[in-house]
């Protein structure tokens, strides 16, 4: 569990830091550009811890499909991106994705 925290925030870290990004690019706001660089430094700290415990590739799978779904979410809200078609597939997707990884990881883990 406690590995698994660290994954949640290196996610929570990275969605910070690449709606930071985005906000400064807009709007010119250099510390966002600090935010960002901070942010996803603590995302990598938080990464390297998770994955002591748990395997890398399933790490960096969740943490890229989950911050990409969290990214897709907030960039709609905050700055007004479109949602096609295309993006419901993708989300849906990598939704789908992500329960095979878990439920891989869940089958791995009872055969050892």
């Amino acid at each position: 569990m406690f590995y698994r925290l660290f994954l949640l925030l290196a996610i929570l870290f990275e969605v910070t830091g690449t709606i930071s990004m985005k906000y400064a690019s807009i709007h010119g706001y250099q510390l966002g550009h600090l935010i960002m660089y901070v942010m996803i430094t603590f995302s990598y700290l938080c990464l390297a811890i998770a994955i002591k415990r748990i395997p890398i590739g399933i790490a960096y799978a969740l943490w890229e499909g989950i911050g990409t779904v969290f990214i897709i979410f907030f960039s709609i809200i905050l700055f007004n991106d479109p949602m096609s078609f295309q993006k419901i597939l993708g989300l849906i997707i990598i939704f789908a994705s992500i329960a095979l990884i878990e439920s891989g990881e869940k089958t791995t883990s009872k055969e050892s």
